[in-house]
């Protein structure tokens, strides 16, 4: 396996890349080249940095290893929380069990991307700091300040974004900011979380000062300052929680709460009116989205194919991750409570009058998709395992995902599918950390103003929000798991607020359904897996690969030889 450490060795050539890519088209048109490919073993190290369109290619390559929520996989934060299942997946559901393991971190293996394609968040880092170590060489043609400016605001930013996700998966990490020759000696320690937190601020405070509002069509997709503003909301956020806030210092919530109203002081965003359309490729960097990655996969495939991955067996896909009825049971009726506070609920006519967030983000039986109902049902189901078509591709446990699926995409596959961008941000969070902030500032009618805004979306329109004190927190709770299911805020989120127990200890379900011969159905919630709570998977565990390579590099605690 190789070491993360490797990614900061300074080299004379690029060779360190696999190829660098022009990022301009980022913005484009669905229909266009969103990455056009620029040969890297035709420039010399010299050559590059004295070339402004090649800078702007090795910044466009610093975008591209990003990792983000369907690059490759979407085996990632949601199948490891109580969000989703991945179909006979052992290692997704021993994280459910508490065990998982330093020598197996699988697909949120993000610090050395082992098992994920290489994917890890030390690659972008590493191309920053090779930025910043020649972004100030003397050029026959000097690059103009503006776009100098642009470009060091947007690199600062990857960098903070990148140590941000990993303080917030493994806790403190080591801090570089330069890149190393062979004769370095990489045995580094761990900075500590908050040094690292207090370095993401300040470049991002950096980055805003120098980054654009907005760009031209041409360079759409590229940082903005709105979007370095909504990471620093964040991570000022998650600074303010009970776990990194244990006094509960109320400045740190106030500058939460400063943070996102920075934000919504621009007049720049809005909610998008329809929910279940937004996160497609045809709404694109609408009036929601504050920074988004777009994919071309016919140009350069190198993320996961949405609809073939997500569609059920019947209709042609691997259905390859499926939601729990835990989080089924969290989306509220019309009537604005969960079902097991609704009288007027029907547990054998589960699927009616809930959440139009729900339909929108998850096909259970009887779903109008493409034309039919979707058949999850015993016996003979066309989406069950029973199904004729690929019946182990069937979901096990009544459901599939449809948030981030194109419906338009018939029988899809690596030729017949949408380019489904992925959101790192958008401004219905802003207004959630608003929310949050100000309740824990003791301001409930601010929060309760801020969560209905994102309750009342057109395409949503769910009753307002009316509660106080400990109820009202967790309305925050469930607003949040519902609004940004599968974006991978609920790793976070439960574990910023020390609620991982409470979560972790519940057991997973599934819905088992079966129709009668008369034509009814019976419904009935079932145990899935087993759930249980480790105080040690507050972070993931630095693989033991890196441990054992660098003997000065001390691992999270639970996860050490006496575990």
């Amino acid at each position: 396996m190789k070491s993360t450490y490797k990614y900061f060795k300074k080299t004379k050539r690029l060779g360190i890349i696999s190829a660098l890519f022009i990022f301009a088209s980022l913005q484009v048109s669905c229909n266009e080249d969103v990455l056009d490919i620029v040969p890297a073993d035709r420039f010399t190290d010299e050559a590059v940095w004295a070339d402004q369109a090649l800078i702007e290619a090795f910044i466009g390559n610093a975008y591209r290893t990003i990792p983000s929520g369907i690059r490759y996989s979407l085996y990632g934060l949601s199948v490891v929380t109580d969000e989703n299942n991945a179909r006979s997946n052992a290692w997704a559901w021993s994280v459910w069990e508490g065990d998982l393991n330093p020598d197996d971190l699988r697909e949120v293996d993000y610090w050395t991307g082992a098992n994920n394609r290489n994917i890890n968040f030390w690659q972008p880092i590493n191309r920053a700091n090779i930025f910043f170590e020649n972004i100030d060489r003397q050029r026959a043609v000097e690059i103009p300040e503006a776009t100098k400016n642009r470009m060091i605001g947007e690199m600062k930013t990857i960098r903070a974004f990148s140590y941000f996700k990993l303080a917030s998966l493994f806790g403190g990490v080591p801090l570089f900011t330069n890149t190393f020759s062979l004769e370095d000696d990489f045995r580094m320690t761990r900075n500590t979380f908050q040094e690292v937190m207090d370095f993401v601020i300040a470049e991002l405070d950096e980055a805003i000062a120098l980054l654009p509002e907005t760009y031209n069509n041409a360079n759409q997709g590229r940082i903005t300052k709105g979007a370095a503003m909504a990471i620093k909301s964040r991570a000022l956020l998650y600074l303010a929680s009970p776990r990194n806030n244990q006094g509960g210092d109320a400045q740190k919530w106030q500058a939460a709460a400063d943070a996102a109203k920075a934000i919504i002081d621009m007049g720049r965003y809005s909610l998008f009116d329809d929910y279940k359309t937004m996160f497609l490729e045809e709404n694109i960097y609408n009036s929601e989205m504050i920074w988004q990655r777009p994919y071309n996969q016919f140009v350069s495939p190198e993320a996961v194919y949405v609809e073939l991955s997500l569609y059920p067996n019947g209709y042609n896909g691997f259905g390859q991750v499926h939601p729990l009825q835990n989080l089924v049971d969290d989306y509220e009726t019309m009537n604005g409570v969960k079902p097991a506070d609704d009288p007027t609920y029907n547990p054998q006519n589960p699927y009616v009058n809930r959440d139009p967030r729900f339909y929108a983000s998850i096909l259970h039986d009887g779903a109008l998709f493409q034309g039919r109902e979707v058949e999850t049902f015993y016996p003979g189901g066309l989406d069950s395992n029973e199904g004729p078509v690929s019946a182990w591709n069937a979901t096990q446990t009544g459901y599939y995902q449809l948030k981030f699926a194109n419906e338009r995409i018939v029988n899809p596959s690596g030729q017949n599918m949408s380019q489904t961008p992925w959101t790192f941000v958008r401004y219905a969070e802003i207004l959630l950390n608003y929310a949050e902030a100000n309740y824990f500032l003791g301001n409930e009618d601010i929060t309760r103003e801020y969560l209905n805004l994102v309750r009342n979306r057109p395409s949503v329109n769910m009753p307002n929000v009316t509660e106080s004190g400990e109820d009202l927190f967790k309305r925050i709770i469930n607003e949040r798991r519902i609004e940004l299911v599968f974006e991978e805020h609920r790793w976070f989120d439960v574990r910023r607020w020390e609620i991982l127990q409470e979560e972790a200890d519940k057991d997973r379900t599934r819905m088992i359904i079966r129709k009668l011969p008369d034509g009814t159905k019976q419904y009935e919630v079932a145990f899935f897996k087993t759930g249980n709570y480790n105080p040690a998977n507050y972070l993931l565990p630095i693989p033991q690969t890196e441990i054992n390579k660098n003997g000065m590099l001390e691992q999270n605690p639970g996860y050490g030889a006496d575990r």
